[in-house]
């Protein structure tokens, strides 16, 4: 009797690991499913970014403007990674090289700045229209050092906008004073600038009478000097929708923007001769 009640138990003892190691084992193989499914789902969805951005990029709404993929290519990361054509084309006075992905670092652009800048040819390009552009290219312009930096963006057939490459170059010069080093100086050296500015300077700004209407006036050197406006001493930037921005351009315009929509100003330029002047300045923000 002893004996069988000694068997029964073990028998018990047997059954009742049995099902505690059943359900342990149950449950672990749960939790190693839920974590795989997880890390597999992680590792689809980078791979589909990945092959499209190596395949073909989508287009989404940001792309119907240039404008609005340059900003959102400037201030979001992970789409800027997406939307650059690895390995990146980088010719630096005609040494290429190829940037891999990995030595990317994020870049913002003009966005980090308080202000931006644009060039221009003609008065007739500033309300210019964007629209069914394939290519464009943003601009740093080096004055200190007389070198341009263009990063050269293209739409896909996709109607999706990467950058296909960047391009680094001296400033072109010619027998005529090149614009960028007139403005480098221009904006450095205050006995030049008054030698350079055509009095009266033409003065375009809100009529305080009215509104809606535009006002054209006139003013001294010294009242420019009182006023203090801010000039860009180092860096340029410019985004180039196609507007002609030659050597050889009699007039230069040059906006300064700040971030805040409405607020800037507009600087006027001509040659004379072999030399530049500047000789109207324009400021309708609100």
């Amino acid at each position: 009797m002893k004996n069988l009640i000694c068997a029964s138990l073990i028998i018990l003892l047997v059954i009742c690991s049995s099902c505690k190691n059943g359900n342990k084992k149950k449950e672990s193989n749960s939790f190693k499913n839920l974590t795989e499914k997880t890390d597999t789902s992680a590792e689809v969805e980078d791979s589909i970014k990945e092959d499209s951005t190596e395949i073909s990029v989508k287009p989404t709404k940001i792309d119907r403007s240039f404008d609005d993929f340059l900003y959102s290519f400037a201030n979001n990361k992970r789409m800027q990674m997406l939307r650059i054509e690895f390995p990146l084309t980088f010719v630096n006075n005609n040494k290429v090289t190829k940037i891999q992905k990995e030595f990317w670092k994020f870049d913002r652009l003009f966005y980090k700045r308080p202000y931006y800048t644009m060039l221009f040819d003609r008065e007739s390009e500033l309300q210019g229209q964007h629209s069914g552009l394939r290519q464009a290219q943003f601009e740093w312009i080096y004055l200190r050092t007389g070198k341009i930096q263009e990063y050269n963006f293209k739409r896909k057939k996709t109607g999706a906008w990467t950058l296909q490459s960047i391009n680094l170059h001296n400033i072109t010069s010619s027998d005529d004073e090149n614009f960028f080093k007139f403005f480098y100086k221009f904006a450095n050296d205050s006995a030049f600038q008054h030698s350079r500015i055509h009095e009266p300077i033409t003065y375009v700004t809100n009529d305080p009478d009215d509104d809606f209407a535009i006002l054209t006036t006139t003013m001294d050197i010294n009242q420019w000097v009182a006023w203090k406006i801010f000039l860009p001493k180092e860096t340029l930037s410019n985004i180039n929708y196609g507007q002609t921005n030659r050597n050889d351009s009699a007039t230069k315009i040059l906006c300064v923007k700040g971030q805040n929509a409405g607020n800037g100003y507009t600087l006027f330029f001509r040659r004379i001769g072999h030399t530049w002047q500047f000789y109207k300045y324009e400021d309708i923000s609100n």
